[in-house]
């Protein structure tokens, strides 16, 4: 059973809980290091394991950047929000309660426009993160460096409906974030998780049926095969259990994915919100926030990913797709922003940088190593006519080789690489090629415009591509006319 299929009769309904922690220095409620790759426990105090008596001080720094991230998603900063406590018991939670905010978020409302759609944020609240379980071959241990790490907590509305719907969203979330400075958002270290909750009705069908939770994806593809594999196990559940009400078929749960067989597997049956036994934090005050300071963190803010790329295409004329390729990736799109300062041709830097060298680092599985300014430098060459693009393809597997080496030295050093525009030199290889093919100056004349560029091309052969090309057609133009 097929997505397009599912689609003709079926809804999904997709709503994302993602958890980014934030970049400051301390933690949520102590002083204790946020560092992630530290000796296990070393970063810690009585805190952040739950010492008795122990008392939290809220993070002024992680409060801003929360500010922030809600200014830059068009949401209502609340003046008055409040701590709750949400108990629960797992190892890796020392206090046996989450510290979190329930009835009153910081961050009200906002929405993320993406290429797909723009879709809208329901809150986000501030809280910390728990400790992490390392699992051995005869032992578990819990390293608690990461409990009270400070998060923020970004729910949705349930406004998405496919898996490309809540990529999107998500890449859209995580790209704001790193432009606002708010978390660096490494998914691999746990920077960026998502909790996915998904039902599905029938087209026309009023309100929500019963809907699971997928806990804890730190991929984007998984994230989307997940939720495939989740929407076609809903429908064949309610299409083979057609007389039987729909909360007795799909009951609310949470679940996990497994990778392997491609399939989300139960962990355990949904909590409701009675369960933790919310109720106000009695060791923290509310925040109360005023305008002014709201207004002076606003004033602050850097350019985000939707204007930078709405700038590449209306300034620089790049095409969407490439202008998206750009600002999903962050220090890609900085370096970007720095060989624009260098290069004189926007686009023509954009195709080198995304398409040639990362391509070639690509296919070597390492990071871009030559510098943005020397990139710059080579497409200046060509936007000049200094060089070709076939030659500029050879100096471009040089600076790779030596990263250090400035294009221009290469050219210098590489008789080869210095194009023949002298129309004296040129001439008598493009009379000897034409003498040679008159069968192709015969096509070229009766419409065959293949014709014109296989000429071309002997002449670019026979100067091992280093003829200026407009001197070729020009030429060749000129003596056919002839």
């Amino acid at each position: 059973m097929d997505l397009d299929h599912i689609y003709e009769n079926w809804q999904p309904v997709i709503g994302l809980e993602i958890h980014t922690q934030l970049n400051t220095r301390t933690k949520m409620y102590s002083r204790a290091a946020n560092a992630f790759g530290c000796e296990p426990n070393t970063n810690i105090g009585i805190v952040d394991t739950g010492q008795p008596g122990s008392l939290p001080v809220v993070n002024r720094e992680a409060v801003r950047k929360a500010i922030v991230f809600g200014l830059a998603v068009g949401a209502k900063i609340a003046p008055y929000s409040r701590f709750d406590r949400k108990s629960y018991f797992y190892p890796d939670n020392p206090r046996n309660y989450q510290v979190t905010q329930f009835d009153h978020p910081i961050v009200i409302g906002g929405e993320v426009e993406t290429e797909l759609g723009t879709f809208q944020i329901e809150h986000a609240h501030l809280e910390d993160d728990s400790g992490m379980l390392k699992h051995f071959n005869t032992f578990a241990g819990v390293d608690y460096n990461r409990a009270g790490v400070p998060l923020i907590e970004i729910v949705s509305m349930p406004c998405m409906h496919s898996p490309k719907d809540a990529v999107a969203y998500a890449t859209s979330i995580k790209a704001i974030l790193e432009y606002a400075g708010v978390s660096d958002c490494n998914m691999e270290e746990g920077g960026l998780r998502m909790d996915v909750n998904i039902s599905v009705r029938k087209h026309g069908e009023k309100g929500f049926r019963n809907r699971i939770e997928i806990k804890n994806m730190n991929s984007f593809t998984n994230m989307e095969l997940a939720i495939e594999a989740e929407i076609k196990r809903q429908v064949q559940e309610y299409t083979a259990h057609p007389d039987k009400r729909p909360e007795e078929i799909i009951a609310q749960g949470t679940y996990r994915y497994d990778l392997e067989s491609n399939r989300t597997v139960m962990l355990r049956a949904k909590e409701s919100s009675e369960d933790y036994r919310y109720f106000p934090e009695p060791d923290l005050p509310p925040i109360f926030l005023t305008n002014e300071y709201i207004e002076e963190v606003r004033s602050n803010l850097p350019e985000l990913p939707r204007s930078r790329y709405k700038r590449y295409i209306e300034q620089y004329e790049l095409s969407e797709y490439n202008a998206r390729l750009l600002i999903n990736d962050k220090a890609l799109c900085d370096q970007y922003e720095e060989g624009l300062k260098h290069a004189k041709n926007a686009k023509m830097l954009c195709n080198w940088l995304t398409v040639e060298f990362v391509g070639r680092y690509k296919e070597l599985g390492k990071p871009i190593e030559v510098s943005i300014q020397n990139i710059a430098e080579l497409v200046n060459l060509i936007d000049t006519k200094v060089i070709n693009g076939k030659i500029a393809k050879k100096i471009a597997d040089i600076m790779i080789a030596h990263p250090e080496k400035k294009p221009q030295a290469i050219v210098d050093e590489n008789p080869d690489f210095k194009p023949i525009d002298d129309l004296s030199s040129i001439e008598p290889i493009v009379d000897q090629v034409l003498a040679d093919n008159p069968s192709s100056i015969t096509d070229f004349k009766a419409g065959k415009d293949k014709a014109f560029q296989y000429l071309v091309g002997q002449v670019m052969k026979a100067t091992r591509g280093k003829a200026n090309p407009e001197i070729v057609r020009d030429l060749i133009t000129k003596k056919i006319g002839d």
